[in-house]
């Protein structure tokens, strides 16, 4: 079937690229609409006990957005600043949408501890909200840096949430421009022509818009985050490069083997190879991203469902717009090792000359055991970080300590004295002249965790709402989460009900706790049975499997110790806080395993179209050993090149401004370099030379040959034939 639609996708191919160039238009203009229409999501779950209190407290007392600022560098009874504050405030109490203003000049508001600054906080109308909300508070933002003082900082929940929106579009920007051009610079370089190394970003452009579009059309109906625009770019960009990567090294490979053969039938070949990997592995990553949907997170789930649009536009990609460009210029491609003016110093070798992972396989194939041994350990070891991994809340900190907002928030949570983090909200059912009322009220008041304690107002009189400050210096610190957790355990009289920051990160834990082990369950299950479809074995997919997780288990590890511990902070520029943002450990888990099923795809199809043609006569060890060997050895340059181009996508994020960014970037690097060099070039072949012929167990089908498709490129091996090209050209990096 692949080498039939290779077949035609070559012979219509002005037809396939007119078009992908008419949806690729189509999505860009729709795409814009896709910006206009994401939402900033719940920090708490559906339903969760800290969203449905807040909600409540919502309706009972509406408050509309807080901007926040403080007035700092000049004594507060200088005439001057006086003058100039009151001036101002006067001039922010006219602007539309401004329903209150508190200030320390003309409405008693908070005066410094070191006398020299002064708080303001002015409410805007409850009904403001997205752009106009965000304009408004501009407006007073200007306002406020008018006033005749050494520094004025403004912050507030909107403007850093915006702020922290901006530097996220801003860094991913920048990152993916930059990535572009190191992409096609190491693609050029890589394939040795400019006209083939644009085909990758073409196919990632073509798979990028019309899912923006989409996404634009799910924001009308659902919200959707940000954030899942930067994830579709991201993965749109790295799984094009890697489909493209294989297709255009598998043609290379099957021209060389048929210098004749017309271009349909070398097209028609290479998909009936490399186009089942490429399906497989399209449906392994999204299974990945559908993973990432059972856990139900607001924010993770418009991220997963984005990514599972461009992967499904990603690999039709592959399948039809990648054969089509490269039909139309496969003279552009040049012969392995061929010089060209990207490559000048190339010359064809005169002796076969390895890959990277031909050679690591060979050394784990001459020593299984200990190479197996030895990854295993250095794996392991550096997962065992995990075992202190801490998590928290994505909250201003997150933002570089030079952010105007983030340095407004830490000057009126420190400088002010009644004013700190914020609170435990605790919401009882009823008065608060009632017995039962004040009793809960003074089991939690004598609790160590806290340290004040403040009557909300403007509630009705049968509800009762308090804010307890916990001691420490983080709202979701662990003093916060213990109040939190002590004052669910009260057996109150009354209907209890806890919110705030540190309330929200417990509920998001839970639920996400609650939920792995079904999304792990289904992620487990389709990929076991796409690898069993691949490979008619119930021994690889546990391999691959296991593998994964080793992955994963390692690249949190070093995560862990980066951030957790701080010991990526001189580097990276990041004030480390001990700890993991709460969905950071769940969405790099699962797009490492996508990852790591990609490469694992890749190779797999290989060994196995090599196993399946195998000369029955020759003993099922060598046989398989050959097949390992020839597999990697022949995929080994397109994972080992699509790794090189993952790591330069990802590390735009690594080198952004805001950690938790960092931290997704981070955490897709060291995953890339650990499959392709512990797990896929030692432990793999180690294992599944060390297995022989228990790998292919049942056996079943996997002993008869494959249909002409499958097979047509790959003659029968001959016991002792070792590392050779299909039609007899050595392998070449």
């Amino acid at each position: 079937m692949l080498s039939r639609l290779g077949r035609r996708v070559s012979r219509h191919r002005l037809l396939v690229v007119a078009a992908w160039a008419l949806l690729v238009v189509m999505g860009a203009t729709l795409a814009g609409d896709v910006f206009d229409r994401t939402v900033s999501v719940a920090d708490a779950p559906a339903g969760s006990e800290s969203l449905r209190a807040s909600e409540r407290l919502d309706a009972l007392d509406p408050e509309g957005e807080l901007v926040t600022a403080v007035l700092r560098g000049e004594d507060f009874f200088s005439p001057t600043v006086r003058d100039s504050a009151t001036a101002v405030v006067g001039a922010i109490r006219a602007v539309p949408g401004v329903v209150d203003v508190t200030d320390a000049y003309t409405a008693g508001g908070a005066i410094g501890d070191d006398g020299r600054s002064s708080l303001i906080v002015v409410e805007l109308d409850r009904a403001l909200t997205g752009e106009a909300a965000v304009a408004t508070a501009s407006e007073v933002s200007a306002l406020l840096h008018a006033i005749a003082v050494p520094e004025v900082l403004v912050g507030g929940p909107l403007l850093a949430e915006q702020a922290f929106v901006d530097r996220a579009t801003t860094d991913a920007a920048l990152g993916e421009g930059i990535a572009v051009i190191l992409l096609i610079v190491l693609l050029t370089v890589a394939l040795g022509s400019i006209r083939i190394a644009l085909v990758p970003v073409v196919a990632a452009l073509a798979a990028i818009a019309p899912t923006l579009a989409v996404l634009g059309g799910v924001a009308r109906v659902t919200d959707v985050n940000e954030f899942a625009v930067n994830v579709v770019t991201i993965l749109g960009l790295g799984l094009a490069v890697d489909y493209s990567l294989l297709i255009v090294l598998r043609l290379r490979d099957e021209r060389a083997g048929n210098p004749d053969a017309a271009v349909d039938d070398l097209v028609g070949r290479t998909l009936a190879g490399a186009g089942r990997a490429v399906l497989v592995s399209g449906l392994a990553v999204g299974i990945a991203l559908i993973g990432i949907l059972v856990l139900g997170d607001p924010l993770l789930s418009g991220m997963a469902l984005g990514g599972a649009v461009v992967v499904g536009f990603a690999t039709l990609a592959g399948l039809t717009l990648v054969p089509a460009c490269l039909s139309l210029a496969l003279r552009a491609l040049p012969a392995a090792g061929q010089r060209t003016w990207a490559r000048p110093w190339a010359r064809r070798p005169r002796a076969p000359r390895a890959s990277l992972l031909a050679r690591s396989t060979a050394l784990a194939q001459r020593r299984p055991t200990v190479v197996a041994l030895a990854a295993t350990a250095i794996l392991l070891a550096l997962a065992a970080p995990v075992a202190s991994l801490s998590l928290d809340d994505s909250d201003i900190r997150s933002l570089p300590a030079s952010a105007e907002e983030r340095r407004a928030y830490e000057a009126s949570t420190t400088g002010f004295t009644g004013i700190g983090v914020e609170p435990v909200t605790v919401v009882l059912e009823g008065a608060v002249q009632q017995a039962e009322v004040t009793g809960v009220l003074d089991q939690i008041a004598a609790l160590p965790e806290v340290a004040d304690a403040d009557l909300v107002q403007g509630l009705p009189a049968e509800v009762t709402a308090v804010a307890f400050t916990p001691v420490g210096d983080t709202a979701t610190g662990p003093a916060a989460q213990r109040l939190v957790e002590a004052v669910r355990a009260i057996d109150a009289a009354v209907p209890l009900a806890v919110t705030g920051p540190a309330a929200a990160l417990i509920d998001s834990r839970d639920h996400l706790l609650d939920r792995l082990p079904w999304a792990a369950l289904v992620v487990a299950a389709a990929s076991f049975g796409l690898l069993f479809a691949l490979t008619r074995s119930v021994v690889i997919p546990v391999k691959a499997l296991v593998l994964a997780a080793l992955t994963v288990a390692s690249t949190l590890g070093v995560l862990t110790a980066v951030f957790g511990w701080g010991w990526g902070a001189p580097v990276l520029g990041f004030a480390p806080t001990g700890t993991l943002d709460v969905t950071t450990p769940l969405l790099i888990g699962l797009l490492a395993f996508g990852l790591t099923m990609d490469y694992e795809v890749f190779l797999l199809a290989r060994i196995t179209e090599r196993w399946r043609s195998r000369d029955r006569a020759a003993d099922p060890r060598v046989a398989n050993a050959e097949a390992v060997r020839h597999g990697i050895g022949r995929t080994g340059p397109v994972v080992t090149l699509a790794a090189a181009a993952i790591c330069i996508v990802f590390l735009g994020f690594a080198f952004g401004g805001l950690v938790a960014m960092k931290e997704i970037g981070i955490g897709m690097v060291v995953a890339a370099i650990l499959d392709v060099t512990l797990v896929r070039g030692l432990l793999l072949p180690a294992l599944m030379t060390l297995l022989g012929r228990a790998n292919w167990w049942p056996g079943g089908r996997s002993a008869r040959r494959s249909s002409s498709d499958d097979t047509a490129s790959v003659p029968v091996v001959r016991p002792g034939a070792e590392h050779v090209h299909d039609r007899g050209e050595p392998v070449r990096s």
